[in-house]
């Protein structure tokens, strides 16, 4: 039963997206749709691929429950770095893992692209509006 309601509730999801572009005059486009998960996509698997090379040249950037992260493999690490870098980039902030030195520093860039990001669009897509 509960797949079910998993179900049900994915379809909705995907029906709300295509809503977008049901109506005659679409104002959002499947391409900036498609152009912002990638460049959201980019941004994310980038800023954890930092945080992990500075792991690796032995920079403590990030502290789960105020432990140093002890990866028991590379992708385990890198894993928990897209996770952060996820979570400080769509501005939801657990606070279950949080950066230390450098990281701090290097998660108020991401945390800012974060803010920042949606508005391009958004006037991206006005301007695509304006043309038409």
């Amino acid at each position: 039963m509960t797949y079910v309601w998993i179900g049900v509730i994915v379809f909705i999801i995907c029906m709300s997206f295509f809503s977008f572009w049901q109506t005659k005059r679409s104002v959002i486009s499947i391409k900036n749709f498609i152009a912002i998960l990638f460049v959201y996509s980019t941004t994310m698997i980038g800023f954890a691929l930092v945080y992990t090379i500075l792991h690796i040249n032995g920079h403590v950037v990030m502290m789960e429950n105020g432990k140093t992260i002890v990866a028991s493999n590379f992708f385990q690490y890198v894993e928990t770095s897209l996770y952060f870098s996820a979570v400080t980039l769509l501005s939801v902030g657990y606070g279950d893992i949080v950066p230390i030195g450098i990281g701090r520093w290097i998660a108020m860039v991401e945390a800012l692209l974060g803010y920042a990001l949606p508005a391009a669009f958004v006037v991206r897509t006005v301007m695509d509006v304006e043309r038409r």
